[in-house]
């Protein structure tokens, strides 16, 4: 250690203050190329015409949305009256590139008696797609959804009680956490080859959608800070 110390010392006396100055802003520089290189970001940024980027989805009912300044991250602020909306952003990649998703979101209020396991009940606040288009894309594209529930236990995997090529992963179940900004992260590539027995073909979109049109109630939640990662 000593020896160490005085090799540190010495190399202090001998380097200008400038030059030690300019090795350490290339070296931020080189981390922060890393560091944008590693992810790969879904934006939620707002413009005159809406979301820039995305796409608006009214399965059912008028969509009810706004993009807010949270303590979090810029976030979609979604509410459902007995309606089912969603938005949408094309995002093209290989999902092996950047396995990793990360979000974050707040649920506020959960549709009553909500239950994915349960057509007549399939509503919930908060839920993040990832859509995987597969020819003809209409009716065999892959989607795996990523959801808080009302009452199916976090932790479960199940197909859609509506399209048997959509898988749900439910994150999140019941009040636990209500009210609170949550960050999630999960291995999208590993959850895809696990539900669907097969290799991954490319990311085609991202979507965010709220829904309580089954239960015929109310939902509302955030979700932001979209991201793709290593």
């Amino acid at each position: 250690m000593k020896g160490k110390k005085s090799c540190f010392v010495k190399l202090r006396r001998v380097v200008p203050l400038s030059s030690l100055l300019l090795s350490t802003t290339l070296a931020l520089t080189a981390v922060a190329a890393v560091a944008e290189k590693d992810t790969l970001k879904v934006p939620i940024v707002s413009s005159p015409k809406g979301p820039q980027g995305w796409k608006l989805k009214e399965w059912k009912g008028k969509a009810d949305f706004e993009v807010v300044e949270t303590e979090a991250s810029t976030a979609f602020h979604l509410k459902s009256a007995s309606t089912s909306t969603a938005l949408y952003k094309e995002v093209k990649f290989d999902i092996r590139d950047y396995p990793v998703l990360n979000w974050s979101w707040k649920a506020v209020e959960l549709p009553a008696g909500g239950d994915v396991r349960r057509k007549s009940a399939d509503d919930q606040a908060a839920q993040v797609y990832v859509v995987f288009p597969k020819w003809p894309a209409p009716v065999n594209s892959r989607v795996i959804g990523y959801i808080w529930d009302t009452s199916a236990p976090a932790g479960v995997s199940i197909p859609s009680t509506k399209s048997s090529y959509t898988k749900y992963v439910v994150v999140r179940s019941g009040n636990s956490g209500l009210n609170k900004w949550l960050t999630e992260k999960r291995d999208v590539y590993q959850d895809y080859k696990r539900l669907f027995k097969e290799d991954p073909p490319k990311v085609g979109s991202v979507s965010v959608m709220i829904d309580s049109d089954d239960t015929k109630t109310s939902a509302e939640s955030f979700v932001g800070n979209i991201y793709f990662s290593k």
